[in-house]
């Protein structure tokens, strides 16, 4: 019996006790190949320059309360950030992961508008079927039904608007560019509907992570989504927490949408799991409208910018960088799609696959010419998740893909390190497992 209260108290989970590559080792000694968890392990679990990094800085000195002192390890990865960033983002605040980033964003949104003497402005705009944390804050402003449920009385309203989701959005005879711009257009008539004067921010994830798996944007949706959030002075937040740090093939997912943000956060890859760590990088006006207005962010937490999180941090960013890595995830994303699709993109309850870089999702159906969800009470990705785990592989599977309760799909989020033995190894176990929990059902 344990005395860990697990997120399923009911499960029997292995334990891990050995990180190698791309592998994790169990306490009897089975390996499973680490193509999914929760995109987190973008260096795998035994990179040697992270690990001495670590124990360096636990040398000279592991905590000093950010309220005090800056440190250096803090302010080298601010710098390596800031430097790549794309557009205006300026500015860079370390928090303990994902959820802390999206909280300092959405408050930092609100204090924006109160320097700015727009006090009325207190509304945030989301879309349906996204997520953004499991805080109170981060939970109201995300759109899985399934997550927000049992704690909706405690939610602040957020506004939810449509996706950009063409598998299941697009009409019939429309092209991708229309439908994107259909879709965009919903934040304009949701901000003349709440009143311009109303609204802080809009928040979204540049490519869709656990909610709708792995879904990019269509060619010239972020184009007029910034549009609309410059004609009415909403901020934009762009949600990098999974979809960031390498995971699509550049650093920051939306530089491949040709624009920029006014607040991005990001976490998971910033880190590799080394160490808990996310951060908010944020324009120049935002940071600005603080410095010149009250002078202090009404924030924070104890374990901001800690040491030894942001030494792991730069050395896993450097480890990325020096060894062009970005180049892998573009060139083993590709290859991992292509054999995907060759095994299979034509079976008949595998209705879409897609994704950038090393963030890819496949969606189930029970036909796939109506795209027809499974039955929920069947639980298909709870069977793939455990079929997977069987194979020696793990995979991010959920459910409520459509609707929060209708849907079924997994993603895929390896390591950027891995190699064409580990894509043969990942499809074959994955054909194996989804075909077994077919099977079951």
């Amino acid at each position: 019996m344990t005395h860990v209260f697990h997120r399923a108290p009911g499960h029997q989970y292995p334990k891990a006790v050995k990180g190698d590559g791309v592998y994790i080792e169990d306490a009897e000694g089975r390996r499973y190949l680490d193509a999914g968890g929760a995109a987190v392990s973008c260096l795998g679990h035994s990179n040697q320059s992270v690990n001495d990094a670590i124990k360096e800085q636990v040398d000279r000195i592991s905590f000093a309360h950010s309220g005090f002192f800056t440190n250096e390890p803090m302010e080298e990865l601010a710098d390596f950030l800031v430097e790549r960033a794309p557009g205006r983002l300026d500015k860079v605040y370390f928090v303990s992961g994902g959820s802390e980033a999206v909280e300092a964003a959405l408050k930092l949104a609100r204090q924006y508008f109160i320097e700015k003497g727009q006090t009325k402005r207190t509304r945030f705009i989301s879309r349906r079927q996204s997520y953004h944390g499991n805080t109170l804050g981060a939970l109201a402003a995300g759109g899985n039904e399934w997550r927000r449920e049992p704690y909706a009385p405690l939610l602040m309203p957020v506004s939810l608007i449509a996706p950009c989701y063409a598998y299941r959005g697009k009409n019939s005879g429309e092209s991708d560019f229309d439908f994107g711009q259909r879709v965009a257009n919903e934040l304009e008539a949701e901000i003349l509907n709440l009143g311009p004067e109303t609204v802080c921010a809009f928040i979204c994830e540049p490519v869709v992570g656990a909610t709708l798996g792995a879904v990019p944007s269509v060619e010239g949706y972020f184009r007029r989504i910034r549009e609309i959030c410059d004609q009415y002075g909403v901020l934009l937040i762009l949600d990098e927490v999974m979809c960031g740090m390498g995971r699509t093939g550049t650093l920051f997912a939306h530089e491949q949408e040709e624009i920029t943000a006014d607040i991005m956060v990001t976490a998971k890859g910033l880190g590799a799991g080394y160490q808990p760590i996310g951060a908010m990088l944020v324009s120049d006006e935002v940071f600005d409208a603080v410095l010149n207005g009250s002078g202090f962010f009404q924030h924070g937490h104890t374990y901001l910018g800690h040491p030894v999180a942001c030494a792991a941090s730069l050395a896993v960013q450097r480890f990325v960088e020096d060894n062009q890595l970005l180049q892998n995830v573009m060139k083993r994303g590709e290859e991992l799609q292509t054999e995907l699709r060759r095994l299979m993109g034509q079976h008949p309850n595998v209705g879409d696959i897609r994704g950038r870089g090393l963030f890819i999702g496949m969606e189930f159906v029970s036909d796939r010419e109506t795209k027809a969800a499974f039955d929920p009470a069947k639980k298909l990705n709870k069977k793939i998740k455990a079929a997977a785990m069987a194979e020696g592989l793990m995979c991010y599977p959920m459910g409520g893909t459509i609707d929060g309760q209708k849907g079924d799909h997994l993603l895929l989020a390896p390591p950027f390190i891995i190699e064409d033995k580990h894509v043969d190894e990942i499809t074959t176990k994955l054909e194996k497992a989804i075909l077994n929990a077919l099977g079951s059902i």
